[in-house]
């Protein structure tokens, strides 16, 4: 794009989608830790620690640079696009590693969806156990539920649960690369610093919907809203991108997303067996 047009991008990738992030806390409501079960709570906990050093340590392996592979792993754990949107300002992502990140992802997510179900008779789940390894491995809300709604209602309900949860930990994820990003630089930690303010409204909007003083009707459409900002965020990121570097990086993206995504199923499967979920 040409000039005239920097400024608005530049509005769009940073402004609006930080305005994204703060209204996605509208739709995490806290009291799911405590419908979710010990269980499940501590497979969840563990699949997104797990994954996010093992999404990191692959990406390392493969040669990405840290940023990178930081993004694929938050990716991979958390809630796709919208972890790896909300982690790349904080530590200072180049538009080339969200783009590509993005990119990759959001095919494998799409792959994820459709052959995930292929696994209820291999190994021999039931609805609410499909469910919860759904939840813990397929990346975006929508895509949960078109993973696991088809398959039955229990298993939607499990793994929009489940799913959500996850999201829940961005919060807590995007503080811990804040205060590593500046532990790391020079600058002198305060809170003002330390928790950037996309990050304490996300956190203020979520106490507030589970304090119940937003209700459902108001959630589900600012929800939406945030959707399609993050959507517009990403686009704006998309056209800063210098193809030629999402080629060089390709293939080592690919083989790192794949890597961490199969870390994290099989991670989830395990634990759905050993902690006795279903």
């Amino acid at each position: 794009p040409g000039a005239r047009w920097e400024p608005g991008i530049k509005l769009t990738a940073k402004q609006v989608l930080e305005v994204a992030i703060v209204l996605l806390g509208a739709s995490v409501d806290l009291p799911l830790l405590l419908r979710a079960g010990a269980p499940l709570v501590i497979a969840i906990l563990a699949v997104v620690a797990v994954g996010l050093a093992a999404g990191y340590g692959i990406g390392r392996l493969l040669g990405l640079n840290p940023r990178l592979a930081t993004l694929i792993a938050c990716g991979n754990a958390i809630c796709g696009n919208s972890a790896i949107a909300a982690v790349a300002p904080v530590i200072g992502a180049e538009r080339e590693d969200v783009a590509s990140s993005i990119a990759f992802t959001a095919v494998l997510g799409v792959v994820v969806v459709l052959t995930l179900p292929l696994l209820i008779p291999v190994l021999g789940l039931d609805d609410y156990q499909y469910g919860a390894l759904a939840g813990m491995t397929v990346y975006a809300v929508p895509q949960v539920i078109a993973a696991t709604f088809p398959v039955g209602r229990l298993s939607g309900e499990v793994g929009t649960l489940v799913k959500l949860v996850r999201v829940l930990l961005l919060g807590p994820v995007i503080l811990f690369f804040t205060f590593r990003a500046r532990r790391v630089g020079t600058q002198k930690l305060s809170t003002a610093t330390v928790v950037p303010w996309f990050i304490a409204g996300f956190l203020l909007l979520a106490a507030a919907r589970s304090m119940g003083l937003i209700p459902g009707e108001v959630a589900g459409p600012v929800r939406e809203l945030s959707r399609w900002m993050t959507v517009l965020a990403m686009a704006a990121l998309g056209l800063g991108v210098d193809v030629r570097v999402l080629g060089r990086v390709g293939p080592r993206v690919i083989a790192a997303v794949t890597g961490s995504l199969v870390v994290l199923i099989s991670l989830s499967a395990a634990l759905i067996f050993a902690l006795g979920i279903g």
